[in-house]
């Protein structure tokens, strides 16, 4: 189960990132945070950039709904997202 909070109409949850996959992809939970591979390097914020891309996508908002509040240079980030409710995660098998 993804561990999560919810404050001031965002979601916020940890999600740990495996760089330079062959495809980017939400891969599940994992420890209690999602875990998702992404395609680009870890070079120059590719990987950031590419990880709210994905995330935007999956959860149907705009990218600037989407952001990396901490852990920006780390393997587990923390993300806020604006517009979507734990149901969401929901809707991936992530929570229960």
């Amino acid at each position: 189960m993804i561990n999560y909070s919810e404050k001031d109409g965002q979601l916020i949850f940890k999600v740990r990132v495996v760089p330079r996959a062959s495809r980017s992809e939400i891969v599940g939970e994992h420890d209690g945070v999602l875990r998702v591979r992404i395609a680009a390097p870890p070079v120059d914020g590719a990987a950031n950039e590419e990880l709210v891309r994905l995330l935007a996508r999956a959860f149907e908002v705009s990218r600037s709904d989407v952001e990396i509040s901490g852990g920006q240079a780390s393997k587990l980030k923390q993300i806020r997202v604006n517009g979507i409710r734990p149901e969401m995660l929901l809707a991936f098998g992530l929570v229960k």
